[in-house]
């Protein structure tokens, strides 16, 4: 039987550049015998039902054509159902599908993936901060980066990965470590500061910073990575390392597993996927074998 994929577009990813092939995507899809249905939301609110009510017609796959906002989207539509998510990386960042092994550079060799329909069974994890509560697949970052976050979020020029660059570099000038109270599995609590706490499913978050190297998506645990208090110059000097993952040889960083973290901070919002989830306190939980993926 012909297989009905439902997919879900995001038409700002990248800026809007890579519309050009959603048209190319659908031919490919459609050739490999798919059925398709095209979801476009007038926003993330609206694109989320949608792709609930999508989810709940039981197509064989929803499938995201975007970057790692736009999977955060989906994995809330498909998770604790047995509806498989396919992923088309069209996005600036594309983490969570690296992490999985999906083709980042060939939309043609990720609509083959997706027609393949091998579905592999992964975590996802739960976070909650004040009234919001919601699914992440990838990482959730607290500290320095979501500050940058917020504060590229806020920029209207320049576009893409450069607004990064330039919030950082404005954050940097006033920043001073935080003080965390960090509660591993309900137990242990270490009161420290640092420059930024990541709670992450998988290993890599904006656009291949590696934070969680060794981070599995199915192993059944979080990796939380604690970066300990540094100098403005001893941080631009690690920040490259982040990169490589060769920053967790550092004395200020430390790497535990859990299967659950609770975050209390100060004047920190935090950040599931890219996407804005709210300010600390939070609490992250790991849900084993939530996800399916094309894969």
């Amino acid at each position: 039987m012909s297989p009905h994929l439902a997919l879900l577009v995001n038409p700002a990813a990248r800026g809007g550049r890579t519309l050009r092939l959603l048209e190319p995507v659908a031919r490919r899809l459609r050739a490999g015998g798919a059925e398709l249905s095209v979801i476009v939301g007038d926003d993330s609110a609206d694109a989320l039902e949608r792709a609930c009510t999508a989810v709940a017609e039981r197509p064989d796959a929803l499938v995201a054509f975007g970057g790692d906002g736009l999977v955060h989207l989906a994995v809330q539509a498909v998770a604790g159902t047995d509806v498989p998510l396919g992923i088309i990386p069209a996005g600036t960042g594309n983490d969570i599908a690296a992490a999985l092994g999906v083709p980042l550079k060939d939309p043609m060799a990720a609509a083959r993936t997706v027609l393949r329909m091998r579905p592999r069974v992964v975590d996802a994890a739960r976070v909650r901060a004040g009234d919001t509560e919601e699914l992440f697949a990838g990482v959730v970052c607290c500290g320095f980066d979501s500050r940058v976050n917020e504060r590229a979020n806020r920029l209207t020029w320049p576009p893409g990965m450069a607004k990064y660059v330039v919030a950082m570099a404005q954050e940097l000038r006033g920043f001073r470590p935080i003080p965390f109270r960090i509660t591993f599995d309900g137990g242990e609590v270490i009161e420290r500061e640092a420059m930024l706490v990541a709670v992450a499913n998988t290993r890599s978050y904006g656009a291949g910073m590696r934070v969680c190297p060794d981070a599995e998506p199915d192993d059944g645990l979080l990796d939380v990575m604690t970066l300990g208090a540094l100098t403005k110059r001893e941080f631009l000097r690690t920040f490259p390392s982040v990169y490589r993952g060769t920053h967790t040889g550092l004395p200020q960083v430390s790497i535990r597993r859990v299967k659950s973290v609770t975050l209390e901070a100060a004047d920190v919002v935090a950040y599931a996927d890219g996407e804005r989830v709210g300010p600390a306190p939070l609490s992250c939980k790991i849900q084993p074998g939530a996800l399916r993926v094309l894969t």
